[in-house]
């Protein structure tokens, strides 16, 4: 059934596991801590979509991903993500070092935004059943989903993705900025200058949520 705009944030607004907006995660690199890669997004207005070859995408073509959850329930991803790399190098014998997926720098957007700009959820399905329903062109769109090996459990539906094909261009209007803790803050406001500071939506800081 179809229900307004109205409607369908109230019913947004009465549930405490879902979200008006989807977060875009980054990192750091090799070559740039997390808020420099921050800013530069900010400054190109663009999001560059991930590879299939480095990112988790199936199929030719890039995309963007994003988490459709409330700051709370990305807050716990986040705490997730943490454990688990700590376990993983406390049971390597070697000096690997675990992938760190993303860390609490981001940026939100309304999802109706992201929606008009080609946003879409992803399907989480057994890869090849998936690949069977899509067209080549939308396997960008497929998450691998697989419960039938209790040793070798993929479920990624935790993070309720949504994702882009390409790269992800925006208007600073439109963007609000997720940085971890009161340091992360004032290194932003240090180093992103008045034009984004003033062009954003806002500032979220996660630390009183992730404690």
């Amino acid at each position: 059934m179809e229900y307004n705009k109205v409607e369908w944030l109230k019913r947004i607004r009465l549930r405490s596991d879902i979200s008006g907006y989807l977060t875009h995660l980054t990192k750091a690199n090799d070559k740039s801590d997390a808020i420099d890669i921050l800013i530069k997004i900010l400054k190109e207005k663009k999001i560059i979509g991930s590879t299939p070859d480095i990112g988790y995408i199936i199929g030719t073509s890039n995309a963007v991903c994003f988490q459709d959850a409330p700051v709370y329930g990305l807050s716990q991803n986040l705490i997730h993500e943490q454990y688990v790399r700590e376990n993983e190098k406390k049971e390597s014998k070697s000096t690997y070092i675990p992938k760190i997926r993303y860390v609490g720098f981001g940026l939100g957007f309304s999802k109706k935004y992201a929606f008009e700009k080609g946003a879409r959820p992803v399907v989480y399905e057994i890869k090849e059943i998936a690949k069977s329903i899509l067209p080549k062109s939308d396997w960008w769109r497929i998450v691998s989903f697989d419960l039938s090996d209790d040793q070798n459990i993929i479920d990624w539906t935790h993070e309720r993705e949504w994702r882009v094909k390409g790269d992800f261009a925006f208007e600073l209007n439109e963007v609000y900025v997720y940085l971890v803790n009161g340091k992360s803050y004032k290194d932003f406001l240090a180093k992103a200058g008045d034009e984004i500071i003033k062009g954003i939506k806002g500032i979220v800081v996660l630390d009183p949520v992730l404690t």
